[in-house]
């Protein structure tokens, strides 16, 4: 895998590249900078005891949300509300109150942020979780010998800390990337967490209410922590400056990594040569055409996302069974990689064509658990419903590619379809109607688009005649350029 990273004064992008396939973006804006991570000290604006929830005021432009499912007990005023008992929020908060909190996931569309109060705080190799308890290892260490190891060595760690944080006091997460690190790389990261931590309480004491108390990583860096492993070959980036930061933090802490991090330096945009670009513009297209020439069709709406396969213009060598069988199986692997090149998160309706033999199912819904297992989103996937539909979830963190390039429409407002030109011929036909019934005229001037008065003009000219003889004055036209295909105006002269 290769990491491609574009540096512009108000925007960075990063590519996830495997074989020379984009996999995955992620974009970061100066103005719109990602918040998950973020440590605010927050204070509660208004509870919530219908909806178990709270809204707090962090700073943000919006109040940001949280439910009291993600409110640590022991640490907000339920002491003594039993852990069998469902926590209410009136127990755990009032208005007014403040309180340390970090945010879960970006605002999204119309929300605000969603916050909790278990703080886990990321490095290299380890998470440090101030409210937790005990060691917890990463599923996808999947070798016994070592998740033994690692965890052996983290509770050695932790018993010979220097600092007075011991493990009754938090708990840690051993991350995927410890996979194979020694235990002076452990001890480090361990230490680095601890001072973090401290600086962390320093300045929540020190701080107003509404404040940033602790901001997550740049995204350049943010990457290497998160996504360097054995199994990237090669980071590019296009700014010196970004290149040099992410040296020194390689040389701190991944320094066997530190010869991976190159400057690019082509005459064309890194993008470009690498051909990210085209994806990225393709990426936000409904269709998504397949080798064997099938396609894929993605709908991204407000309650879920929906993918429908069609065979295409591929028409198989065998027969109708086998065809579909195949085609499935590609859409599976397409339909991954869509998800986390786009970003899609929440529900999500996958129509694969329909099989007949149960055999063909179970291999396709297999190939597609598969093809889920590289992204880094928590996924949950059923088997085919009996509709013939393949339901899943994904972990939606940060907004999606489109909602983050695109806007909806100004001429559809995001329908994604406008009327024809003859349904706006008779919605005109109407407001004439409505015009003479309400007001006493000599004239009138209809104001639409060039297609409309054109049709006007041409197909239904015999309509428009029948209409003036019928209402007794005349309908002038005028096109006007700037209107949209449904916006016109009746005008009395």
């Amino acid at each position: 895998m290769e990491i491609l990273i574009n540096v512009t004064p108000r925007e960075t992008r990063v590519a996830l590249v495997e074989n020379g396939v984009l996999q995955e973006v992620f974009i970061e804006r100066a103005q719109r900078r990602g918040l998950v991570g973020n440590i605010y000290r927050g204070k509660v604006s208004r509870v919530l005891p219908g909806m178990q929830a709270a809204f707090i005021e962090v700073g943000l432009e919006r109040t940001a949300f949280l439910h009291a499912s993600d409110i640590a007990k022991t640490a907000y005023g339920g002491e003594d509300v039993p852990e069998s008992r469902p926590a209410d929020i009136r127990d755990l908060l009032h208005e007014g109150k403040e309180l340390m909190v970090q945010v879960l996931k970006d605002p999204l569309g119309s929300k605000g942020a969603r916050l909790t109060t278990h703080i886990s705080i990321p490095s290299r190799y380890l998470v440090y979780m101030p409210d937790g308890k005990g060691i917890a290892m990463s599923t996808r260490i999947e070798d016994d010998t070592e998740r033994t190891r690692l965890r052996e060595m983290v509770e050695t760690c932790v018993a010979h800390q220097e600092t007075p944080l011991h493990i009754e006091n938090g708990g840690y997460i051993i991350r995927t990337a410890a996979e194979g690190a020694s235990m002076d790389a452990l001890r480090a990261d361990m230490m680095f967490l601890n001072r973090l931590w401290e600086s962390v309480q320093h300045q929540m004491k020190n701080s107003k209410a509404g404040s940033l108390v602790h901001e997550d990583l740049p995204l350049p860096v943010r990457i290497l922590r998160d996504l360097l492993d054995s199994g990237v070959e090669q980071v590019r980036v296009d700014s010196n400056m970004t290149w040099e930061r992410m040296r020194e933090f390689t040389q701190m802490f991944i320094p066997d990594m530190t010869d991976r991090i190159e400057l690019y330096s082509g005459d064309r945009p890194i993008f470009d040569f690498y051909n990210v670009e085209e994806e990225i513009r393709r990426a936000l297209e409904r269709k998504v055409p397949l080798k064997s020439g099938g396609y894929l069709i993605i709908d991204q709406t407000e309650a879920m996302t929906t993918v429908d396969i069609n065979t295409g213009a591929y028409v198989g060598y065998r027969n109708l069974e086998e065809t579909i069988f195949k085609t499935n199986l590609e859409a599976a692997q397409a339909i991954a990689r869509q998800l986390r090149l786009r970003n899609l998160g929440g529900i999500i309706i996958i129509d694969f064509i329909d099989m007949v033999e149960a055999e063909h199912r179970q291999m396709v819904y297999a190939a597609l658990e598969k093809a889920l297992e590289k992204d880094h989103a928590k996924t949950q996937v059923t088997q085919v419903s009996q509709l013939g539909l393949v339901e899943m979830t994904r972990k939606r963190t940060r907004e999606s590619l489109e909602h983050v390039l695109c806007t909806a429409c100004p001429t559809c407002s995001g329908r994604g379809s406008v009327k024809t030109a003859e349904t706006v011929c008779y919605d005109i036909f109407r407001e004439v109607m409505r015009e003479t019934r309400q007001f006493k005229v000599q004239e009138l001037m209809v104001l639409a688009a060039q297609d409309v008065v054109d049709m006007l003009l041409d197909e239904e000219s015999t309509s428009l005649a029948e209409l003036e003889e019928h209402i007794g004055i005349p309908v002038r036209l005028q096109a006007e350029t700037l209107y949209t295909p449904e916006q016109f105006d009746v005008v009395p002269m």
